[in-house]
């Protein structure tokens, strides 16, 4: 029984192993000393992560929690500890001025166990890893996901007092859920206990990464030793602000409090040291990842204080917390005296004030009864106040010289908080007013200037400089070209003592444009010194006795095209003529349109020297091609091109749907509207073609109707409605009132047998196409006839019972009627009949009653009813 014991643990504590943690969004370790014996110290571990609800994800169980000597880093023990118990901890949100809560929700995990430790001088650290975070966090760097976590918890040795072993470890209090609402103002507890009285100081601090290489199921693998490293913070944030500059922490109470960043998932961790007669002990930690909703807060909210300091005296302030759920809004401000000077119930209160001064405004809203706020925030009207600075010096490792250069009109000036945007260092901050600054890096450096003067104006000025190991220098050239005996000025700028070299052939080698006439080619070197800091570069000049031009070879070109000139030189100026005809004429590739066979000359220069070269331009007209006009043919017809060219070789295009596309008057056979294309070619120096088009317009095809065969009594008039065409044509004309027209009446005398009419219908090309229709003529009255029989056997003949309307304008109803008296067939639209089925089953052989309505083509209505035999 007890090794069937064992084997079940055994198993149960495998699969446990895979179960590892992530989605893990904070952790801590606390202590409390139970007592002290020979052996040393007896602690109570607990080690407190929290993970995010609903996440599908389970704690380690067990977990390792491991020892470590401080200094040395040197392992002391691991200890696999079982999870304990969970807490689902979940905030219920009762404000009524909070708009769209999140869900704050919390599972906490529990590991407890006791170790004896021995007294150690340094004192140990506890460590607790798990493999992943939460992913997705707004202030660490992009695509750092998958990220592990360390916590710590820290036992002091004797260096910090004989019995410092004996300490209880400060216990984090603070409440873990809280709503924070983007751009809102915020404050989330860190505080903590001390069972030991300790004094305690609370600090941002930056969180840890977890271990690389963790392992996994039945190879969980204990922490790593220290010392660990960090997470990846991105740009604005770190772990001095891991909620940007916006965010502050209480270093007395551990309260975080300000304006919360834009909605995501950020870690924090918050450090407190414990301190003992005016010794830190000990410092604890507490990492945890807060989540910033996109809910807001109905409430007040003013910028304290608000300053007029620059040049106006008018205000524009609105509630900075804005809610569309606010329905009053009450301004007031008042004077240093405490006297009402302005109200008002607008959302925006607008006023100018008529002196200087501090005045108090006041701002009451109301969104509903048991949803209002107020604020208060003092506004300096002192105009005239501008902060700005300048500076000199811009190498690197030298001092960088910064000058206040603010002006104010009321009070003075007496604060400067400088920071010189060195991001290297803590210590690139000045309060002095002119202070300077000695950069180890170079880059470009965001300096910004805080003043205040003593009517307590404050603004900000920030400005970029560039810090370079040397000098920027900067020439207009580096590489020229003189003709011998000229001259050449060099160009350069920077700020600083410039110095040429050598000293051959140059005026002014101490200036930053020295002028030189070398007889060699000489490269001339120059050196710029700003208060020690050095930069060199320098210029080749190259020497030559002439100038080197080939202009490119006599060509023809199409008359009327362009064509762009071109040569081999050396020169640096060009000259060309005729300089009418070019595009620029002091480019040394010019475009030239020319009518006739035209000489173009080209000069090139280096200084003084030049030389000249001429190209022949031949214009050669383009070969001719002719087409004559576009035409229009019927469907499925042919249409006869002719083309006529003055060239020697000619191209149809399309030639798919052409005839005989090797001749001039080829068949078009187009399917639709189609352009054809005659290209003609000649031998005379134009290689382009001349080209010439006709458009052959494919009508559509003629689809003649002349209506559907139908039947009338004497003196009814019946309306004819052909389709198809443009035009029309009727015969016989018999009874009708015009025949040339798409819609006449005809009106019928006598009785006929049937009337056979054909109409001719034509389009704008003379495209025809022909339809018939049948009318007979009933001497009756208005009637419908239903035949007395039918055999519905799929012969083609008499297979279906249909009415037949005579002087009827519509069939309103057909029904067809079993021996039972039910309607197994109806029908309201003319043509349409019973083949003998109902619900597509076929009817037996007997007689069955039908009855019509209709209207005749008087409008009177129109009923029968009858029997027909169904015969199979």
């Amino acid at each position: 029984m007890g090794r069937k014991f064992f084997v079940l643990t055994t198993l149960l504590f495998c699969f446990a192993l895979h179960a590892m943690a992530d989605h893990i969004k904070g952790g801590e370790i606390f202590y409390t000393c139970t007592g002290s014996s020979g052996a040393g110290y007896t602690y109570n571990i607990t080690v407190k992560l929290y993970m995010v609800c609903n996440s599908g994800r389970e704690f380690n169980n067990p977990t390792y929690v491991s020892f470590f000597k401080r200094g040395t880093n040197a392992r002391v023990t691991d200890v696999l500890v079982p999870l304990g118990k969970t807490e689902l901890r979940q905030l219920q949100n009762n404000n009524p001025c909070i708009i769209n809560p999140p869900n704050v929700c919390s599972i906490v995990g529990f590991y407890n166990f006791s170790v004896t430790l021995p007294a150690y001088d340094e004192g140990y650290i506890i460590t607790s890893q798990v493999i992943f975070r939460v992913d997705g966090m707004n202030n660490l760097v992009s695509g750092y996901d998958r990220l592990g976590a360390t916590y710590i918890g820290v036992i002091p040795g004797t260096n910090t007092g004989a019995n410092s072993p004996k300490n209880n470890s400060a216990t984090f209090t603070g409440n873990d859920e809280v709503i924070i609402c983007a751009d809102n103002d915020f404050t989330y507890s860190f505080s903590a206990t001390d069972s030991d009285g300790d004094e305690l100081r609370y600090s941002l601090c930056a969180a840890m990464n977890g271990v690389e290489n963790p392992g996994f199921g039945n190879d969980i693998q204990p922490p790593n030793p220290p010392p660990y490293s960090l997470v990846p913070y991105g740009p604005g944030y770190s772990g001095s602000a891991p909620l940007g500059r916006n965010i502050g922490i209480n270093e007395g109470t551990g309260i975080i409090s300000g304006v919360a960043p834009e909605p995501g998932i950020y870690v924090i961790s918050v450090c407190v040291d414990e301190i003992r007669n005016g010794i830190i002990i000990a410092t604890q930690r507490k990492d945890l990842q807060i989540n910033v909703a996109s809910c807001s807060i109905v409430g007040a909210k003013l910028p304290n204080p608000f300053m007029l300091c620059g040049d106006t005296k008018t205000i524009s302030i609105s509630n900075t917390n804005q809610s569309n759920l606010i329905s009053n809004y009450s301004w007031k401000f008042t004077n240093a005296s405490g006297a009402t000077i302005y109200t008002t119930t607008n959302p925006t209160a607008n006023y100018t004030f008529t002196d200087t001064g501090i005045y108090t405004v006041k701002l009451m809203v109301t969104a509903s009864e048991s949803c209002a706020d107020s604020s208060s925030t003092k506004v300096l009207v002192y105009p005239g106040f501008k902060p700005g600075f300048s500076y000199d010096g811009i190498c690197l490792s030298k001092p960088t010289s910064f000058f206040d250069t603010s002006t104010t009109v009321y009070g003075t000036i007496n604060n400067w908080d400088w920071d010189f945007g060195d991001e290297t260092s803590f210590l690139d901050a000045s309060s002095l007013q002119n202070p300077m600054y000695t950069y180890l890096r170079e880059g470009v450096k965001n300096v910004q200037l805080i003043v205040s003067n003593t009517k307590g104006c404050i603004d900000t000025v920030s400005g970029n400089i560039s810090i370079f190991s040397k000098p920027p220098v900067q020439l207009a050239f580096t590489d020229t070209l003189i003709c011998q005996p000229d001259s050449v000025q060099l160009l350069a700028t920077g700020n600083g003592i410039f110095n040429w070299s050598p000293n051959i052939h140059i005026t002014g080698a101490n200036t930053a444009t020295p002028v030189v006439d070398p007889t060699v080619t000489t490269t001339y070197y120059v050196d710029m010194d700003q208060n020690g800091c050095v930069n060199h570069d320098s210029v080749i000049v190259h020497v030559t006795d002439h100038v080197n031009l080939q202009a490119m070879n006599d060509t023809t070109i199409c008359l009327g095209d362009p064509i762009q000139l071109h040569l081999v030189s050396d020169g640096l100026q060009y000259s060309w003529q005729p300089a009418a005809q070019l595009d620029n004429a002091q480019s040394n590739r010019p475009v030239a349109i020319t009518n006739a066979i035209t000489n173009y000359t080209v000069t090139a220069f280096i200084g003084h020297c030049s030389v000249s070269d001429t190209i022949v331009v031949t214009p050669i007209p383009y070969p001719v091609a002719t087409i004559g006009a576009d035409t229009m043919i019927c469907f499925e017809t042919t249409a006869q091109l002719h083309g006529s060219i003055n060239g020697s070789s000619f191209i149809w295009s399309p030639a798919s749907s052409l005839q005989f596309a090797n001749t001039l008057n080829p068949l078009a056979i187009a399917k639709t509207t189609t352009t054809y294309i005659l290209a003609a070619y000649d031998t005379k120096g134009c290689p382009k073609p001349g080209l010439d088009s006709v458009i052959v317009t494919v009508l559509p095809e003629i689809k003649a109707f002349a209506g559907n065969d139908t039947a009338v009594v004497i003196n009814q008039p019946l309306q004819f409605n052909a389709s198809g065409g443009d035009s029309y044509a009727w015969s016989p004309a018999t009874g009708l009132s015009a025949f040339n027209i798409a819609t006449p009446v005809g009106i019928y005398t006598a009785p006929t047998e049937g009337i056979r009419y054909r109409v001719i219908t034509s389009n704008a090309a003379g495209c025809s196409d022909s339809a018939f229709v049948t009318v007979k003529v009933y001497k009756v009255l208005p009637s419908v006839f239903v035949p007395t029989g039918f055999t519905p056997n799929n012969d083609g003949r008499n297979d279906v019972l249909k009415p037949i309307a005579a002087g009827m304008q519509s069939i309103s109803l057909f029904a067809v009627y079993n021996r039972l008296g039910q309607m197994i067939f109806s029908a309201s639209e003319s043509g349409k009949g019973w083949d003998g089925t109902f619900n597509g089953t076929p009817q037996n052989s007997g007689t069955y009653v039908w009855l019509v309505k209709a209207t005749d083509y008087t409008g009177k209505p129109y009923f029968e009813k009858g029997t027909v035999t169904l015969i199979r």
